[in-house]
Parts: structure tokens; sequence; C-alpha cells
């Protein structure tokens, strides 16, 4: 569902109107997100600001709200989409290097908080992907030394998600899933 994931009060109406619709929230993925590239020195804090507001506080109140409900029926999958880059760092996007950093941990701690209840909550790491965000970034050639021998496909990070929204992934919670073809290896 399209909203402004920086908004609590979009978030709760949304769930309200998820739950009103469909009765529960079997699933919730956290995947809005903006990329800046730009060093630390180059980075104003509105840029830091925003980038924050999307690519973490989003996840946070999705968790909140989504959690809530999941907790309530007993059960649901969180699946909130990281980076590479909160696992080892980007130079050239700090900003977004550091918030995809929080959405590890967050996640970590969230999957710890909401165990007991039947919420699991995972998160996924995609390397280069063909994304519309990657072509705008302005990184040359960002494929180019991917150990497979191609950028990824969204479809390559969708299936992981898949998997992690369905039963077949019940065990799985509290852990980081790579998508990128070995960059990180």
């Amino acid at each position: 569902v399209e909203h402004d994931v920086t908004s609590e009060s979009a978030w709760k109406a949304v769930v309200s109107d998820v739950v009103e619709s469909h009765g529960r929230i079997d699933v919730l993925v956290n995947n809005a997100g903006i990329l800046q590239v730009a060093r630390i020195a180059d980075t104003t804090l509105d840029d830091w600001n925003r980038i924050v507001a999307i690519n973490q506080t989003g996840v946070f109140l999705g968790m909140k709200e989504c959690g809530r409900v999941m907790v309530e029926q007993g059960g649901g999958s969180i699946v909130n989409i990281s980076s590479v880059a909160g696992l080892g760092g980007v130079g050239i996007a700090h900003a977004y290097s550091a918030t995809k950093w929080a959405v590890r941990g967050m996640t970590k701690s969230a999957a710890l908080d909401f165990a007991k209840s039947g919420v699991r909550v995972n998160s996924v790491h995609p390397g280069i992907i063909d994304t519309e965000m990657m072509r705008e970034s302005g990184v040359p050639d960002p494929g180019a030394g991917i150990p497979v021998g191609r950028t990824g496909r969204a479809d390559d990070v969708a299936n992981v998600v898949l998997f992690l929204a369905s039963d077949e992934s019940s065990y799985c919670t509290g852990h980081e899933f790579v998508v990128d073809g070995a960059l990180k290896a």
C-alpha cells in the first residue's frame, strides 16, 4: 500500500484500512528507501534527516504498527529491505549506509521482541540490483566486478522475500539474507 512511510498517522491509517478490509495483516515488506551518493562532507543535515526518515524511521513505524496487529493475531512475517551497504558500508553513500546498518540492527531487535508472539522479522540485503534507483544513482558501471557476472534483477530479491513471507521460513527470524551475486562473499 502506497503511503508516506515517515508519517505515523499515515501508518496508522493504512494498517487500520488493511485490517478493516482483510481482517488481518500477515506480511509486511518494508521496502521504501532512497539512495544519495554523497560522502560525509557533502551530506547536508537536511539530506541526512530525509534519508533517515524514509530508510530508518519508516521501517520502525511499519514494524511498530503492523507488529502490533501481528502480535494480537498470533503471527506474521516482517521483511525489512536493507542492503549490502548495511553489511560493509559504502564510503560514497554515507547516510544511505548508516540507515541500512540501522535497519539491520532494528531487525534483530524486533525479532527478539516479537519471537514469542509468532512474529518473524528478517532482513534482506540486496547488492547491485537493476532498479530505477540504482540507474539514477550516478554510480558508474555499478555491476562491474560482481563475481557471478551479472547485475541482479528485482526477481532475485523478490524470490527471497517470498520465501521469508511464506510458512516455508517458519523457523527463520532475526537473520540477514544476502542477495548479491557473491559481491560481499
